[in-house]
């Protein structure tokens, strides 16, 4: 599904310059559950944008679903970024005069959809989330974590083969992150590609997959049994 080999991402200030990857090779499989963890400034963050085709890499390449990112073209990124992938930010970025049902439905406005097609699809997967009854809701009418589940719905509403979140539980008290990352166990167990990154031990504890970036470059790549990243700091 993912193939990133020797992937470096250089920024530029100034007069100087800066590695914030270099010579990244990774592998995600399909229906896999990854946390990508780090320290400030380790590139997790840098990583999951070149992931979302929301910026490329310096050098290297990146093949995502066997085609390879760099040939693509602004209109084709846009569409594997409106078709493949879903992303889920720590600030939910809802918009607060629409409400839910039309929140969750703007990604498949910009596929042409009809709006009957649009509006069943959204309720599908506010549905998932647990959401049904509070379609016709503003965002404002809403606690942190139901907003952040409506911006999961909204992640999920274009049957995307990624899921991407970024510090998902940032903006949340800990017991809605506990919540909120259930419902991410959830969807990976319906076979979701879930990919998360995150500071925090107790949110990478529920992937099956933890990769620990240092100075942009892969520190280390474990494989373990949920919970068993808690242990990993």
């Amino acid at each position: 599904m993912i193939v990133l080999s020797s992937i470096s991402k250089r920024y530029r200030m100034g007069e100087e310059s800066f590695n914030a990857l270099a010579g990244v090779d990774l592998h995600i499989a399909r229906n896999e559950y990854v946390a990508l963890t780090g320290p400030s400034g380790s590139g997790k963050s840098t990583l999951m944008n070149l992931l979302g085709c929301l910026d490329s890499p310096s050098s290297g390449s990146y093949v995502l679903n066997g085609r390879d990112i760099a040939s693509l073209n602004d209109n084709e990124l846009a569409q594997i970024r409106n078709r493949e992938i879903g992303f889920v930010f720590q600030s939910f970025h809802l918009l607060p005069r629409l409400s839910v049902l039309s929140n969750v439905a703007q990604p498949l406005v910009y596929r042409g959809l009809p709006p009957k097609e649009r509006e069943r699809l959204a309720s599908e997967a506010l549905g998932r989330v647990g959401l049904a009854s509070k379609l016709k809701h503003l965002p404002n009418q809403l606690s942190g974590g139901q907003r952040q589940r409506v911006a999961v719905a909204r992640a999920l509403v274009g049957q995307p083969s990624i899921l991407l979140a970024d510090e998902p539980t940032g903006n949340l008290d800990s017991r809605t992150s506990e919540e909120i990352m259930a419902l991410f166990d959830a969807l990976h167990a319906e076979g979701q590609t879930v990919i998360l990154v995150t500071h925090e031990a107790d949110i990478a504890a529920h992937a099956h997959r933890v990769i620990r970036l240092v100075d942009g470059r892969i520190e280390s790549d474990l494989r373990q049994s949920p919970r068993e990243a808690a242990c990993i700091s």
